[in-house]
């Protein structure tokens, strides 16, 4: 189980028992930590490099977080290190539904997959749509649905070292860009929906799922 907390003006991330704590004043941040030594016994590790799977990188511009390892992990387990890179992560002419195919003997490995690709998707708002979508068909895959899981790969494999870009900003607006598909699923016409907002020009929160009723108008699935 994870929390946010924030304390005061320190912006502190909890998991089990590994702590992240941030701020951009440094001297502000060792006072933290040792308040915390004298109550606790703690470890400090020094800068964030890596946490839960995701790479911290820095750079004069702010800090890149990245889950390349992660993708390579994959791609090895899946033996497709070495596949031809495409340029999206779906197809935007295949319009899958939930018959399409011969369904999968054994559907383990796609929804193994899936599970990992929705991880992934933490730092990597691109694949949200394609991973939402394709995540709609684990109760009964087909060999069409896991060849656009194989898509998503081949995408990813091109893509390895893409990641969210956080920088010093001093613009504290919210902008949210949002789209949706109107009657998209072409089996119950139920609608996706997505955004992504950001914080000034940082990314913050992004979203892709299915609508869970029937929109009888594109004015109408934009409201929900």
């Amino acid at each position: 189980m994870s929390d946010m907390v924030q304390v005061t003006r320190y912006l502190s991330f909890v998991y089990v028992d590994d702590i992240i704590v941030t701020r951009s004043n440094t001297f502000s941040v060792n006072q933290v930590i040792t308040s915390l030594a004298s109550q606790f016994s703690i470890k400090d590790l020094g800068n964030l490099h890596y946490f839960l799977g995701v790479e911290v990188l820095r750079s004069s511009g702010g800090l890149i977080l990245t889950q390349a390892n992660y993708v390579n992990e994959i791609l090895n387990d899946e033996l497709m290190t070495s596949c031809k890179s495409i340029n999206t992560p779906m197809s935007a002419s295949e319009l899958l539904i939930l018959s399409d195919g011969t369904h999968l003997t054994d559907a383990t490995r796609y929804r193994r997959v899936l599970d990992r690709l929705q991880y992934l998707s933490f730092t990597r708002p691109d694949i949200a749509y394609a991973v939402n979508k394709l995540s709609q068909f684990m109760q009964a895959p087909s060999d069409l649905h896991w060849k656009a899981v194989k898509h998503i790969l081949r995408y990813l494999c091109g893509t390895i070292h893409l990641g969210l870009r956080v920088t010093l900003i001093n613009d504290f607006n919210l902008h949210v860009y949002s789209d949706i598909d109107w009657g998209g699923d072409i089996t119950d016409r139920v609608s996706t929906s997505g955004y992504i907002m950001f914080l000034g020009h940082n990314p913050i929160s992004w979203s892709s799922k299915k609508q869970n009723t029937i929109s009888r108008s594109s004015t109408e699935s934009e409201y929900f």
